[in-house]
């Protein structure tokens, strides 16, 4: 294992922890400006952050270690599934040894013990929250990996590095199976980050929160981790679906000019699905909590359908 690819782990780690609260203010500022309202600015996310680390932080009595330990557990997920994702290049230490299916696992940790942190509280609302959370985990983990497994039939791989690999090998061509698993993991997207139409995630209405009320009894440093992690879990699946479906300009090498072309193209990415996520959540209404199960069933139905056209096409 080569020292630059050490390098650029770690360049991509600084990418996802500095820019990922950049990209949230972006889509805040971007809603704002739909909405004609005035916005706050795209580094109004940095100063949210610093105002709450410099807060104390208040626990109840009868909080455990649980609470204590989860925003710690959850803020360091968000960073090791930021090395698994090739951002800037496929060449990763990480990615040789964690496939797709470790990020999920990765993704599945963070919830549960955010859930169990809802529920170490015993107030109703960080229980209800918790019971929403595991309900739509349930149905959106299962679509997210029958959707990726369905792009990686096509790369026999379920390395993600892989499937670059393949994609510039010209072997992927646009087949209606990977149609039906980039609407599906659209979906899952916006269920699994908290974005409207499944949550709300400016709310706080106690019938309407789901992520939100988990968290309610957090402050301080503990909220930041929290409230940081939540924004590179955005991130996250931004270049998640970019390296699955989309990943032309992420470099096959470690090459200086290469990475520094393909930061630019990642910024333009980020710019026009910042765009598109803001269409959706202005054009779209919060649905109530009894039809997400039809939202989050319909894409696991169009993950499936991708992946049996894939076998009867091929």
């Amino acid at each position: 294992m080569k020292l630059y690819t050490f390098v650029t782990e770690f360049l991509q780690l600084i990418i996802l922890i500095g820019i990922a609260p950049a990209f949230t203010g972006w889509v805040r500022m971007l809603k704002c400006w739909s909405q004609g309202r005035t916005s706050a600015g795209l580094f109004q996310p940095y100063r949210d952050l610093d105002k709450l680390f410099s807060k104390d932080v208040l626990l109840a009595d009868n909080a455990t270690w649980i609470f204590r330990f989860t925003p710690y557990l959850v803020f360091g997920t968000a960073v090791l599934a930021g090395g698994i994702i090739p951002m800037l290049t496929v060449d990763l230490p990480i990615a040789y040894a964690a496939d797709v299916i470790v990020l999920v696992a990765l993704f599945a940790i963070a919830r549960f013990f955010t859930a169990l942190a809802g529920m170490d509280m015993g107030t109703a609302f960080g229980g209800m929250g918790s019971s929403r959370e595991m309900t739509i985990a349930s149905l959106a983990e299962p679509a997210m990996l029958m959707a990726i497994f369905t792009v990686s039939l096509a790369s026999k791989s379920t390395s993600l590095s892989q499937m670059v690999h393949v994609i510039y090998s010209g072997q992927y061509v646009f087949r209606p199976s990977i149609a039906f698993a980039l609407i599906a993991f659209i979906l899952i997207a916006l269920a699994e980050t908290g974005r409207i139409p499944v949550d709300n995630p400016a709310t706080h209405l106690e019938l309407t929160m789901i992520h939100e009320a988990m968290i309610l009894e957090y402050s301080g440093r503990h909220l930041a981790l929290i409230e940081w992690a939540g924004m590179m879990k955005l991130f996250l699946f931004v270049m998640l679906g970019i390296a699955v479906f989309a990943p032309w300009g992420i470099a096959s090498s470690g090459d200086f000019i290469p990475i520094l072309s393909a930061f630019f193209f990642m910024l333009l990415k980020l710019g026009i699905i910042g765009i598109g996520l803001v269409l959706i959540e202005t054009g779209l209404a919060k649905m109530r909590i009894f039809r997400m199960t039809e939202f989050l069933g319909s894409a696991f139905l169009l993950a499936t359908l991708g992946m049996l056209s894939f076998f009867i096409l091929e």
